[in-house]
């Protein structure tokens, strides 16, 4: 062992009740840190959860100055071959108004494939009655969302009657009710394709095509592919901007208040090193008249920082993911959950790459804020040194 670290080790050793403080308050800061990285990325991951992987990566709509896509099997062997993409399904979807006993709203009929549209974005999933897939066998059929069937007060079997201007009115059996536990409860309804067709009265042919990818950040290159087709294409980030503002904001205003406290927190460590500068100056001067250089003595003091820095940054990591986990764990209120869209824990992701990136930045930064005390120590006149004591 270098001189340098066992006298480092040693005067931290010396000086318990800085020494707690130090790594304390770093600890502290740390934890902080930690929870708050691990609820950020939680609900970052919850609200992908429940907008982006709810509706279509990329949406294709018909030619300009078109009102349907009439050759759509071919445009569907088109994208689908196109790198990136999972998923196609073809929709035709429009204004519809509900009709049941004397209850009467309007929402979206989307007529689709069930099987190809599941595949977008896993209705079967959010389905609290019935069956979604009934639609691809069942004539004449509805899945509906919870609120809607609420406000209609229609139960699984029920029928409802389906019109709008210039469309076919159906009596639609209601097959199926799906919760999502947003807004899309009471404004949207599913059918088959071939329903849809018939009420619209428009006889093959759709109004667009949903689209998932692999990799949802791809959106705007898959959309830019589809574009060469002459077929306009739209990619999530482009329809609903406000989501990468929201997570854009929330990550920036938590990332500059972290900050601050991780620098406040090594501020601590300067005033002790600045402590332990005055209270060994003797000691200090002692060393330069034994041999030591300035180097030696300004290493010291950084491996100190550093020392302090580490041993805050591994307690308040290992106390951060035990409090994150314990977070994790509570049950949110049902009365509350749906203020928070269904959610009944608060979601909690602990990643390996934060906590390391946490643990190494927070080690460096205490390197750099011990420079200053080290220098100030290296600067002693071993002479006036030896003489203050």
């Amino acid at each position: 062992m270098r001189y340098e670290l066992f006298i480092s080790l040693r005067q931290i050793r010396a000086r318990k009740f800085q020494t707690i403080l130090s790594v304390g308050a770093i600890a502290l800061a740390v934890m902080v840190l930690t929870v708050s990285q691990a609820v950020m990325v939680g609900f970052t991951g919850e609200l992908y959860n429940t907008t982006v992987n709810k509706f279509p990566h990329v949406s294709v709509s018909p030619q300009e100055g078109e009102d349907y896509i009439y050759l759509y099997r071919i445009l569907i062997d088109d994208v689908d071959k196109i790198e990136g993409v999972s998923a196609v399904s073809p929709f035709l979807t429009g204004k519809a108004s509900f009709m049941f006993k004397t209850n009467s709203f309007n929402a979206e009929l989307k007529g689709i494939l069930p099987l190809q549209e599941n595949n977008i974005i896993d209705i079967e999933a959010d389905m609290a009655e019935g069956d979604f897939r009934e639609l691809e066998y069942s004539k004449n059929t509805v899945v509906i969302g919870s609120k809607l069937a609420d406000k209609l007060e229609v139960n699984l079997g029920d029928s409802v009657d389906v019109s709008f201007p210039n469309a076919n009115p159906l009596s639609l059996r209601v097959v199926g009710i799906f919760h999502t536990g947003s807004p899309l409860d009471e404004s949207l309804t599913y059918t088959s394709l071939n329903t849809a067709q018939e009420f619209y009265d428009v006889p093959d042919v759709i109004n667009g095509l949903s689209v998932r990818l692999k990799d949802f950040n791809k959106d705007r290159e898959v959309a830019a592919e589809i574009e060469k087709t002459g077929y306009e294409a739209r990619g999530w980030t482009k329809t609903n901007p406000e989501i990468l503002r929201t997570i854009a904001i929330e990550s920036t205003s938590n990332n500059v208040v972290l900050s601050l406290i991780i620098i406040i927190a090594s501020f601590g460590v300067v005033s002790t090193l600045n402590l332990s500068v005055i209270g060994a100056t003797s000691q200090i001067g002692m060393l330069r008249a034994m041999g030591a250089t300035v180097s030696s003595i300004r290493t010291i003091f950084i491996l100190q920082s550093g020392i302090l820095g580490l041993l805050g940054a591994l307690a308040g990591t290992l106390t951060g993911v035990v409090i994150s986990l314990a977070i994790g764990q509570y049950e949110i209120p049902t009365a509350s959950s749906e203020l928070y869209g269904g959610l009944t824990n608060i979601p909690i992701i602990i990643r390996i790459g934060d906590i390391l990136f946490i643990i190494i930045a927070v080690f460096l930064l205490n390197l750099l804020a011990g420079i200053y005390p080290a220098q100030q120590a290296a600067k002693l006149d071993p002479v006036k040194a030896i003489s203050s004591k």
